[in-house]
């Protein structure tokens, strides 16, 4: 029986040229915010200054405000941490992982996925300061010089495997989203008409010309990035699992974690980008690219 393959339906839908996407992709930069935007921004940053508050109250008062007693659960900032750092690995997980298998539709999400892990991280890194309860004293673990001498980090405390994971993590994310953003600050920079933003975007994408040998020097930068960031989502989560794994508090005690905490983190963080992305998609008007 002779069978042939269906035709792969096309990434962008309908019949748009090369300067139609550019126009399209960049308007949401270009225009000016809605009134929608601004009541939106301000809501949120009326939440966020309302957990600016909370925490500078926790700071004064001290961690016993949670009224945590239990002694098998814990608290509100290692939760929201491992949160945190769940969702952050998503995001360079899903555009490292089809850049590696060549597969040209991540080119729809892996920006806002990417941007998603850096801010995640930038987030789930204030959580084990407050953890600390004397939040002045976080540089602590950090093998910074100090008066003492020989005075250095507890490298048997699991804080301090979570700085040197995040920071590694963190690390190859940033660059690994910079680098792809390149092509996009070219082409902003050639396509908006006022002077200061095209200086603005031309130090932002350093030059970048779009020759052939540019692009290839771009595509070996990048897989080398994401070789590099992939097995950093295994590793980084299970580092993360050893603060509960590692103790001797009952019921965590246990090497199942590791491998939990990773499962956990990819199914969280797969959901989240799902979440924004239709949200982006709707209101940035993206139904022909997000597809």
């Amino acid at each position: 029986m002779h069978q042939e393959a269906a035709i792969r339906p096309p990434l962008i839908l309908g019949h748009r040229t090369y300067g139609d996407i550019t126009a399209d992709v960049a308007a949401p930069i270009e225009n000016k915010a809605s009134r929608t935007y601004y009541l939106l921004l301000t809501i949120a940053s009326i939440i966020a200054l309302y957990g600016v508050g909370c925490i500078l109250y926790l700071i004064s008062k001290g961690i016993g405000v949670w009224g945590l007693n239990k002694t098998i659960n814990w608290a509100w900032d290692i939760t929201n941490f491992v949160w945190w750092v769940g969702i952050g690995h998503a995001g360079t997980l899903i555009s490292a992982v089809l850049l590696l298998f060549r597969q040209r539709w991540r080119m729809a999400v892996n920006r806002s996925a990417e941007a998603m892990t850096i801010f995640a991280v930038m987030m789930a890194a204030v959580f084990p300061m407050i953890h600390m309860g004397r939040i002045w004293l976080a540089y602590f673990v950090f093998p910074l010089p100090n008066q003492f001498g020989s005075l250095w980090v507890n490298f048997n405390s699991a804080l301090l495997w979570d700085v040197f994971a995040i920071s590694t993590y963190f690390s190859v994310s940033l660059v690994y989203w910079y680098i792809g953003l390149i092509p996009d600050f070219a082409t902003l920079r050639d396509h908006v008409s006022s002077k200061w933003q095209k200086s603005f975007y031309g130090v932002l994408s350093f030059g970048w010309s779009g020759n052939a040998k540019a692009w290839q020097r771009f595509e070996e930068v990048s897989l080398v990035l994401a070789g590099l960031a992939t097995p950093l989502v295994f590793s980084v989560h299970s580092v993360v699992s050893t603060d509960f794994a590692t103790s001797l508090v009952p019921g965590w005690h246990s090497t199942i974690y590791p491998p939990y905490f990773v499962a956990g983190a990819i199914f969280s963080g797969f959901a989240m980008v799902q979440t924004l992305l239709l949200i982006m998609r709707k209101a940035m008007n993206l139904e022909a690219y997000v597809t």
